[in-house]
Formats: C-alpha cells, structure tokens, sequence
C-alpha cells in the first residue's frame, strides 16, 4: 500500500501523542525531557484532534498507521476559550496547577495563543512527521491538505509558531510561501504567516 494523506481518526489518538513528543525538541526527539512524554501531545496536538477534528490530518503509512499530522484551527481566539472550557476539565487530573514548569504554564494558559498582532491571520496550524518520513514531500501534502479545510471554512489567512533554531522546518516553511509576521516581544518564538489560497 502506498503512502495516503487522509482525515483523522480516533483510532490515531495514540500516534499523534508519538509523532509529537518524537518530534518535539525543535524537531528533536524530547522523550524525557517533560514531566511526561504525554504533555507535549496534549498541549499541541491532541486538543486540536478532539476539538476541531475537522482540521486534522494524518499521513499514513499505507498500513492504517498515522506517521505525521498537520492540525490546527479556524479561529485562534475560538480555540483558546474551548481549550480552557473544554480541554483543560477534560484533563485535569493528569497535571498539576500550581507547577513552575514552563510547559505547563503554556497548558494552564490558552489564551497565550491569541497574539494581537497575528488577529489577521486568524488560524494557526501544527505539522509533524515523524524524522523518516521528512523530506519526501509528504509534508507539502498536508500543509495543502489544511489550507484546503481552511479555505471550505471561509478562513483567509492562517500562522503558525516555530522554535528560531529549528532551521530546517523554517526552510520548509519558506518554500511553501510562509513570511515573518512581526510580533514584539515574542520570546523564543518565531511567527511566520501566509494566505489560505
């Protein structure tokens, strides 16, 4: 069987977990690094899955098994309210509330996402694939694959936040017609942006 980009199943739930903790260190495998090799995956992947799974697409390897995602939404701002009404009680039980660590501050605070500057880009997006199925133009695939929905949804414009030291994404993302969108103060994140069509 050949390779499919193809819509997100809960039957995925489990490899989107994987794909993303594998991939999560600046593209770097972060297994070890958090609390629990779970947290990346539901600060960034899985919520967007079971929110707005409309949005979500897997590649599979041809055998039902999820290899990359890319994910994300429509609004951001609707995003961060249903992260802390729905998400956050959906998970309480598995991560402290008064913790300093920084990943879990980005988990108790949603409404990081919703940057000022980027409210003409309403949508942000996540894409992963897991390091041996990079570079072979799957990634291209599901970016196409998203800004597809978006556009069904009447979205124009959508952005996405990169670690500035994960240069290879960054080049792929340049290739696919992403910008720098200017955000002050934006910490050691990097904003890039582009239209939906």
């Amino acid at each position: 069987m050949q390779p499919v980009i193809r819509a997100y199943q809960p039957s995925d739930l489990e490899a989107l977990y994987e794909i993303c903790v594998r991939t999560g260190d600046a593209g770097g495998d972060a297994r070890g690094k958090f609390l629990t090799d779970r947290l990346l995956g539901d600060i960034f992947a899985v919520p967007y899955a079971t929110l707005e799974p409309e949005h979500a697409h897997v590649l599979d390897d041809g055998s039902g098994a999820a290899v990359g995602y890319v994910l994300g939404t429509a609004d951001t701002a609707v995003f961060a309210r249903r992260y802390r009404d729905e998400w956050l009680p959906a998970v309480a039980d598995r991560y402290p509330a008064d913790s300093d660590d920084s990943m879990l501050f980005l988990h108790h605070h949603p409404e990081r996402m919703v940057v000022p500057e980027l409210a003409g880009y309403p949508a942000h997006l996540h894409i992963d694939l897991l390091p041996e199925w990079q570079g072979r133009g799957f990634g291209r695939g599901l970016i196409a694959a998203f800004l597809a929905g978006l556009r069904r949804a009447g979205v124009a414009r959508v952005h996405l936040g990169m670690a500035p030291g994960n240069t290879a994404a960054r080049a792929f993302y340049n290739r696919l017609g992403f910008h720098e969108l200017t955000v002050p103060d934006a910490g050691n994140v990097v904003y890039l942006g582009r239209e939906t069509s």
